[in-house]
């Protein structure tokens, strides 16, 4: 099996360098690149397209700020940001801006790795406490509570697998536990986020929690 290729962005070079060990001694994981600014994040996608691009927020030219201009470079790019910001807005400001993962720092070691297989096989993953915390603090906006007005429309065994989800389960565990193939979870998951209207697993599982609370 290939490894996943990595690039670590990150304005602290031992933690960086840490990252980096940690990977390479759990094996699987390749890093192909290093960085400490936005602008060197742009420039080593474009020139080493890694599979995964970890990178931190508070950095110079901002992580945030550089992920849309990497999507609009490499579209099918998949980031996850690697912070110690556990502000609400951050993780919704970087999902909504096309990052596919949120972990924090201090996670351990097995727990990133875990988080970069989940985003490599085209999930999405958020640290399950800001996953927690996202739903019990669903902002009162009216493209977000409409979304619940959608979830009617989807079919049982859509709900079924999407209050799974919502419960903080991957797509492996999801498939387990109703005895189906997780390439099925796969393709239930890309109808419901169409049908949402939403671009990840979290906006979906907020959907669904606020359609559940206006019943």
């Amino acid at each position: 099996m290939e490894p996943i290729t990595i690039a670590v962005i990150d304005d602290h070079p031992l933690f960086r360098e840490g990252v980096t060990r940690s990977l390479l001694e759990i094996g699987g994981f390749q890093i192909v690149g290093e960085g400490g600014t936005g602008e060197d994040a742009l420039r080593i996608v474009q020139q080493k397209r890694p599979d995964i691009l970890l990178m931190d927020i508070s950095m110079p030219c901002g992580g945030t700020s550089a992920i849309r201009p990497i999507l609009e470079m490499v579209p099918d790019q998949k980031i996850i940001m690697l912070t110690v910001s556990e502000a609400s807005d951050d993780v919704t400001r970087a999902l909504s801006s096309g990052a596919k993962g949120y972990v924090l720092k201090g996670v351990g070691s097995r727990a990133l790795a875990e988080a970069i297989r989940t985003v490599a096989s085209g999930e999405s993953y958020v640290t399950p406490t800001l996953s927690a915390r996202l739903l019990s603090d669903r902002p009162a906006r009216t493209d977000l509570s409409s979304k619940s007005d959608l979830v009617s429309d989807l079919t049982d065994r859509e709900r079924e697998i999407l209050k799974l989800v919502a419960a903080g389960l991957s797509n492996k565990r999801v498939a387990l536990q109703l005895g189906l193939q997780e390439k099925t979870i796969k393709h239930h998951m890309t109808h419901i986020l169409a049908k949402l209207r939403v671009s990840n697993r979290t906006e979906a599982a907020m959907a669904f929690r606020d359609a559940v609370e206006h019943r």
